[in-house]
């Protein structure tokens, strides 16, 4: 026996064993076990079938795959977070495989989002999506893609088929248990379904989801009408402070238009009464509801004021590396997945039949690349924001004539029937004027609008005006010819002619190309209106001097500019021109704080590098801080040492606002307080301050005026001045730390109350725990805020909670183009198991970014799974 081994433990034979204790206890406890190993037994099998079906949709991302229509093998090359870079030889190939590659990841994203811009969600989720897709019907997004089918160009055309083909090939003999878990989870719910096949006209409609997320001004026009009910010209000017082209400087600092375009009233000054009698209450609630109407429909992109988002390009004299450097991160709605996918297409050798060499960020369901580079130009967003719809009160006569300049004219009507899950279908009757749909006629709301809405029309309205949309997006146009034309750009002239395609939405283009050159471009259909109408208010229908004039601001006539003399450019979302402009493009710009915060930086900077671009972006500097912190030092009858101590942590702040900032998170808490304790009292509450970029300048206008009647608080019978309000904010600050996170002031956190949840659109907010848990990804603790840099906002008065952010970040190198960097919000996957369904959110919180590989050899260097897809003859 050797020196390692042992006799056996010796065995007792009067000392029974479990399973004979186990057969001698009395039945009831016998019985008690067995459904305890049963429960057991059952949570495994449970959970070995729920770990099946969660990961069953998971891609092929190794070996060999067959797919319909190619021509020949493709490749698809996939890194460590698993962000495909695609090679073919054909670009009907690579877009029949980008088609494919995007429907393995994220089919159910894409299946959504067809079923919103239909009007169809309510196959799938039922009686509670039935007003969305009510009102969706009404606009006709869908009607509208399938009328710009026609307008588009041949090559446009190809690309789009050849990509549906991509994504039917991957839908082919897969059930939808196989396609994404979330079906398997609705399945539970009662959900029969089918995928149909993708069509091209899907892919259009989602550019719709776009401009109407992204349509600019129609919630301040309503809000300024609430505003102006119970407050004078005076007051709501004050609450709306015009751009301050002085302090922030537009996009472009001169500019002319071409001769011969029609005549615009520059000036903007409104043509209407000034004194029309006032709304009656059910008028004014009927106001605050449309604003949430429209808040009620599906948000794809993102809403309100932190939707938007800085880039800027800086020439070679400014970049250490003697060429252009251009950085993007666009500002959008935070979920989980995000919006963007990861991706490039390579054309293995260039020629007629093979033009792509492009990599960037998509939207899934739609061909080629919206942002980031090619081998010769990039090119970077924001969004314009133009004033592009109108309301407009109708008069109407019986059910399908309206009247304008005293004749009346027949309606446009069409019936639609709506599927709903477990209810009976919905017929949909939908009438038009040449203003547009009637939006009353699916919304309770607009119709209480139309109903009390004062106007200088005499005489009985009967039984209410109706209200018809008048937007931009409503007209087809050829948009998605602009997706390849940029991805396909070789030069500033390529570059302004895939612009002018870019009808909706209206965005601020930024370009660099391997020359060396530098550019921006305004593109997008901006409307040109009568002199009756500013776009400022809901209009009469009735009168033809309110009308559009059926024109839009010539392309030649937008604002442009080419390698400006001081060798950067940036867009973000500040005003674009300055007043002298002969077109109204709209009152309602960003402030400028961000632009301003951005132009000054890179004026320190001089020479950058990638890393100090990336870096740029990052930055947390609070434009407000160093304006109102003096104010709060000021203030020297806090009643105890107990408020100093928060007090004093303002003393030595640097006004930057990163994560683990104590002061940044009392600044914020105070400011949140302030705007309460200020504004409450005299406003709705659908008027409460958001705390974003206009709040920074009606504050800052206040703070001059210490007996201004907004610091009063009405609700009480002295008077309150301004000091009153900042220490009450201080001391309500305080406290409120205090009871959140911790007596010490010096533990306070800004992260701790700015955090980031990333939910699912769809079954994020379903109640169910397991399944929230599974598809959401909550608790980023971050730094920034709003109208900073980096573009974490939140909304004042609701909480601190994150509501959009920078949904990607990059830099490209025109240099280098494997010396880019970028970064996601969440992951290149839609499925909930993927390795890849967050893989870049930390990071993305950190601050860091991922190296953007584009030539072959960098990709083939950092590839971790090659997909080969070959036609079905193969082999």
């Amino acid at each position: 026996m050797s020196e390692h081994e042992q006799d056996p433990a010796p065995v007792s034979v009067d000392e029974p064993s479990a399973w004979q204790r186990f057969w001698a206890a009395p039945r009831p406890v016998r019985w008690t076990a067995w459904v305890a190993v049963g429960v057991v037994l059952l949570l495994l099998v449970l959970a070995g079938v729920g770990t099946y079906f969660v990961r069953r949709p998971l891609p092929q991302t190794g070996g060999e795959a067959r797919l319909p229509g190619l021509t020949g093998e493709v490749e698809v090359v996939r890194d460590d977070h698993g962000i495909p870079h695609i090679y073919a030889d054909t670009d009907a190939d690579l877009l029949r495989a980008q088609g494919y590659v995007q429907a393995q990841e994220r089919f159910f994203e894409m299946d959504v989002r067809r079923h919103v811009t239909s009007g169809r969600l309510s196959e799938i989720f039922g009686e509670e999506t039935l007003e969305t897709d009510k009102f969706i019907r009404t606009m006709g997004w869908r009607r509208v893609a399938e009328d710009e089918w026609a307008l588009l160009q041949p090559a446009t055309r190809d690309a789009l088929t050849a990509y549906s083909e991509g994504v039917n090939a991957y839908l082919e003999d897969r059930g939808t248990s196989s396609i994404a878990v979330e079906y398997s989870v609705l399945g539970l719910g009662g959900l029969r379904y089918t995928p149909e096949p993708w069509t091209p006209v899907d892919s259009l409609a989602w550019l719709k989801a776009m401009a109407w997320d992204l349509r600019g001004n129609m919630e301040a026009e309503v809000d300024r009408v609430l505003l102006s009910l119970e407050h004078d010209e005076e007051e709501v000017a004050q609450l709306y402070p015009d751009y301050d082209h002085d302090a922030h400087p537009p996009i472009v600092d001169t500019g002319g238009v071409v001769d011969g375009v029609f005549e615009q009233n520059a000036s903007g000054n409104a043509t209407r009464d000034p004194k029309r009698p006032p709304y009656p209450d059910e008028a004014i609630d009927a106001l605050r509801r449309v604003r949430d109407q429209a808040d009620a429909m599906p948000a794809l992109l993102g809403r309100g004021d932190g939707i938007g988002s800085n880039s800027w390009v800086v020439d070679g004299d400014h970049s250490n590396t003697g060429a252009p450097l251009l950085a993007n991160d666009p500002h959008l709605g935070v979920s989980q997945p995000g919006v963007w996918m990861q991706m490039g297409l390579h054309c293995r050798e260039a020629g007629p039949d093979c033009t792509l060499d492009v990599a960037g960020f998509t939207f899934s369901g739609v061909p080629g690349i919206v942002i980031g580079h090619n081998a010769d130009i990039a090119w970077g967003f924001t969004n314009l924001g133009p004033d592009v719809t109108d309301l407009y009160l109708e008069q109407t006569e019986g059910d399908d004539r309206w009247v304008q300049d005293g004749e009346t004219q027949p309606m446009r009507v069409r019936h639609e029937t709506i599927e709903v899950l477990g209810g009976d279908d919905f017929d949909l009757r939908i009438r038009e004027t040449d203003h547009g749909p009637l939006i009353s006629d699916v919304s309770a709301d607009f119709a209480t609008l139309g109903a009390n809405a004062p106007t200088d029309e005499p005489g009985d309205r009967g039984s209410g005006y109706a209200v018809a949309l008048e937007w931009t997006a409503l007209d087809p146009a050829p948009t998605a010819d602009a997706i390849l034309m940029l991805n396909q750009a070789s030069d500033w002239d390529e570059f302004r002619a895939a612009a002018a395609a870019f009808a909706v939405p209206a965005q601020n283009l930024v370009y660099a190309d391997r020359e060396g050159h530098i550019g921006y471009q305004a593109p997008g259909r901006i409307p040109i209106r009568k002199s009756g109408n500013d776009g400022s208010m809901p209009v009469e229908g009735w009168i033809s001097a309110n009308d559009w004039t059926g024109d839009f601001i010539p392309f030649d006539g937008l604002p442009s500019v080419l390698d400006p003399e001081e060798g950067f450019i940036v867009t973000a979302n500040q005003a674009v021109i300055d007043e002298e402009y002969p077109y109204l493009l709209t009152r309602d710009w960003d402030l400028g704080y961000r632009s301003t915060r951005i132009r000054d930086l890179l004026e320190q900077e001089g020479e950058l590098s990638v890393s100090e671009m990336a870096d740029l972006q990052l930055d947390t500097a609070n434009p407000m801080a160093p304006v109102l912190v003096p104010y709060l030092l000021d203030i020297g009858e806090l009643p105890s040492g107990y408020y100093r101590q928060a007090q004093e942590l303002l003393a030595s702040w640097d006004f930057s606002q990163p994560a683990d900032s104590a002061p940044a998170a009392y600044f914020n808490v105070v400011w949140r307080n302030l705007l309460e304790l200020t504004f409450h009292d005299e406003l709705r509450p659908g008027n409460w301050p958001n705390g974003d970029d206009r709040w920074f300048a009606v504050v800052t206008e206040m703070l001059d005026h210490p007996a201004g009647p907004w610091w009063d608080d009405v609700r009480t019978d002295g008077t309150e001045t301004r000091d009153d309000i900042l220490l009450a904010a201080m001391t309500e600050a305080r406290d409120e730390l205090t009871e959140r996170r911790s007596r010490d002031p010096q533990l306070w956190e800004w992260g701790q109350l700015h955090r980031m949840n990333l939910h699912s659109s769809t079954l994020g907010e379903s109640g169910i725990g397991l399944v929230e848990r599974l598809v959401n990804r909550d608790g980023w603790e971050v730094g920034g805020g709003s109208a900073i840099v980096d573009a974490t906002s939140w909304d004042a008065a609701q909480g601190y909670e994150v509501t959009a952010a920078p949904s990607m970040r990059m830099v490209v190198s025109l240099a280098d183009w494997d010396a880019s960097r970028w970064i996601n919000l969440t992951g290149v996957s839609g499925h909930p198991a993927s390795s890849h369904y967050s893989d870049q959110t930390e990071l993305w919180v950190a601050g860091d970014y991922l190296p953007w590989a584009f030539s072959r050899e960098a990709v083939d260097e950092a590839a971790e799974d090659t997909l080969t897809l070959v036609p079905p003859d193969a082999g």
